[in-house]
């Protein structure tokens, strides 16, 4: 605790919905599988998957790790999710974003390739449209999902609060925006071309910003007793990493925030382990 505001503990939050799946694969007799599909050498992805695959482990979710080339075709991966498509063992599938060099205008083809019952990653247009129509059965974008979870750690009824979000991308703030909407909020999308983006803040009583700009948020655009989810994670010259949001003034404002790092990352990868788990109840 810190000036006053409560800090979400993603990390903990995370560990408890595992401990939950852990129990819930064990008590259905689950036996729950997760395909990922990593395209080339980027080392961050490297890191990424290995942290998913470890997740897996610990949680009694099988993985399926399927590396192929930097030089691998389009219709290489588009075989293989096709093969994962039709595994009875693979629950989920997700590839590795962002595909390298002359892949990367093939993303979304690919991505919509998946069986949108195995789409964890819930990028599908079945998926993104079920959302859109608050249809419950289907697959919700990690970030956005556990985003929502933190929120809720802090007040669990949100009817009537305005929420805003920074962000409009496909893969958080759009969703984001529908979850909230979902929860009885009144929610401002906000981008790159909002006028008076520091007034529209100072409104809201849950402000989400996803912008990927170090510290863009300051400490006086929070209004007093505020609910922030940092979701950015950039990395500062001394290697040091900080998220969208100035936590050291918001931490004096706010009245609940997440830090960067522990908050929203934790949360990302417990909810693919949720969607996959969700995944393999509906399947088997």
């Amino acid at each position: 605790m810190s000036g006053g505001a409560q800090i979400i503990d993603g990390r903990a939050i995370a560990e408890k919905l595992r401990s939950g799946l852990a129990a819930e694969i064990k008590n259905k007799k689950l036996s729950p599988g997760l395909a990922v599909i990593l395209v080339g050498n980027d080392p961050a992805s490297h890191v990424y998957v290995r942290n998913k695959i470890a997740a897996c482990e610990k949680t009694g979710i099988k993985s399926f790790e399927r590396k192929l080339p930097a030089t691998a075709t389009k219709e290489r991966i588009a075989a293989l999710v096709s093969d994962l498509n039709a595994d009875d063992n693979v629950h989920g599938i997700l590839i590795q974003l962002p595909l390298p060099g002359a892949l990367t205008g093939a993303q979304e083809d690919l991505v919509q390739m998946i069986s949108p019952r195995k789409d964890v990653d819930g990028l599908t247009v079945t998926n993104a449209g079920k959302l859109f129509l608050g249809i419950k059965d289907g697959l919700t974008p990690c970030t956005p999902q556990g985003s929502l979870m933190l929120i809720k750690e802090a007040r669990k009824d949100l009817t009537g609060l305005h929420a805003v979000v920074i962000g409009r991308s496909n893969l958080f703030g759009k969703p984001m925006g529908q979850l909230l909407l979902a929860e009885n909020c009144t929610v401002t999308q906000c981008h790159s071309r909002t006028k008076d983006l520091p007034g529209i803040c100072r409104t809201a009583d849950i402000l989400v910003a996803a912008a990927g700009r170090a510290e863009m948020v300051k400490g006086d655009w929070v209004k007093p007793g505020a609910i922030v989810i940092d979701v950015g994670i950039n990395r500062q010259a001394d290697g040091k990493l900080c998220g969208d949001v100035d936590f050291g003034a918001t931490v004096k404002t706010a009245g609940a925030v997440t830090p960067v790092p522990g908050g929203v990352g934790p949360m990302t990868i417990a909810c693919l382990l949720a969607n996959t788990v969700k995944a393999a109840s509906a399947l088997q």
